[in-house]
């Protein structure tokens, strides 16, 4: 059967701990800390339209990157779903019990457990920005066949920085 999770609305303060929510600025605002805080300095950035076909709402499986922050949002500010965990890259010279080794980059993680994982819907003209090392599967939606998001992360992220969990049952998202 597997996992249910409720979605909650995403705020600043809590998606905090994984990354940033961020929105429409005025146009000539000076930088500030309401802007995205990125991490591109490790290779070449990557901006893109990614269309997904209907992803459902569910999944087992689920993404880090811990070289890089990752950009996300819906083009047409149309709802969506993010599956988050907080970042549990550990140091190799330190004891961790269940640390994994990455086969993507080689840093060790600790795999992300069910309770660690929170769901956020996300809508209206803001995208999330994910800290290095967050756990994340989506974006995810059950209400159309397709929908394209702007993707901002390294040219090579899904070759050498995508480490992923599988978890052993699914997970249901519930609005």
């Amino acid at each position: 059967m597997g996992l249910k999770l409720r979605a909650v609305p995403v705020t600043e303060e809590n998606f905090r701990p994984f990354g940033q929510l961020l929105g429409k600025i005025g146009d000539g605002c000076e930088y500030g800390s309401g802007e995205a805080q990125l991490n591109l300095a490790n290779g070449i950035p990557r901006l893109y339209l990614m269309e997904l076909k209907k992803t459902g709402l569910r999944f087992k499986r689920i993404t880090h990157h811990a070289r890089v922050t990752q950009c996300l949002g819906s083009v047409g500010a149309h709802p969506w779903y993010m599956a988050v965990s907080p970042p549990s890259i550990v140091d190799p010279s330190s004891q961790h019990e269940g640390a994994v080794r990455s086969n993507a980059g080689g840093h060790y993680y600790l795999p992300p457990s069910h309770a660690s994982v929170q769901v956020f819907k996300i809508d209206g003209p803001r995208f999330i920005k994910l800290n290095e090392g967050t756990w994340h599967a989506g974006p995810l939606f059950g209400d159309r066949d397709s929908m394209v998001f702007y993707n901002l992360e390294l040219s090579d992220t899904n070759v050498v920085d995508h480490t992923t969990h599988v978890f052993q049952d699914d997970v249901l998202i519930e609005d």
